[in-house]
């Protein structure tokens, strides 16, 4: 959450710090990335400095770059959201998508889909949007594979 004099709280923004800015680093530049584990092979998503399946150390986890598809895995058509900036974007698609690796991940689902458009198993890929100045979020759009 981001506030500053004058300025309105923001629910949307990430809290950057040294572990995690390489992966807004990576969605500026249009990559998404996951962590990988050196002991099982299992990948996941949110970072963690550790693994969250067979509890690897940081030492043992690294930083990889996603394929960028996924399938649709469960997904709401949000009509009302209090907190801003959400309240701006209404309607939109809060999803959860399996990435091509193995994670799931919470997301939105754009351009342009409503629930009609929509169902499990439909083909993604990311996009990104800039959620605030230099501040690139990742989203997903039905694939033009």
């Amino acid at each position: 959450m981001s506030t500053g004099a004058g300025t309105a709280a923001r629910f949307d923004l990430p809290e950057i710090d040294d572990f995690t800015r390489p992966y807004w680093d990576a969605a500026a530049q249009g990559r998404l990335l996951l962590r990988r584990c050196g002991e099982c092979g299992k990948a996941h998503h949110y970072p963690r400095e550790f693994c969250p399946a067979c509890w690897a150390g940081e030492d043992r986890v690294t930083w990889e770059t996603a394929s960028g598809r996924a399938t649709l895995y469960t997904w709401s058509v949000i009509h009302r959201n209090d907190l801003p900036p959400f309240g701006e974007r209404v309607p939109y698609v809060a999803a959860v998508v399996e990435l091509e690796e193995g994670p799931r991940m919470m997301t939105e689902v754009v351009d342009g889909t409503g629930e009609p458009s929509l169902r499990v198993g439909m083909e993604l890929e990311v996009t990104f949007r800039e959620a605030a100045e230099g501040i690139w979020v990742a989203v997903f759009a039905p694939s033009t594979r």
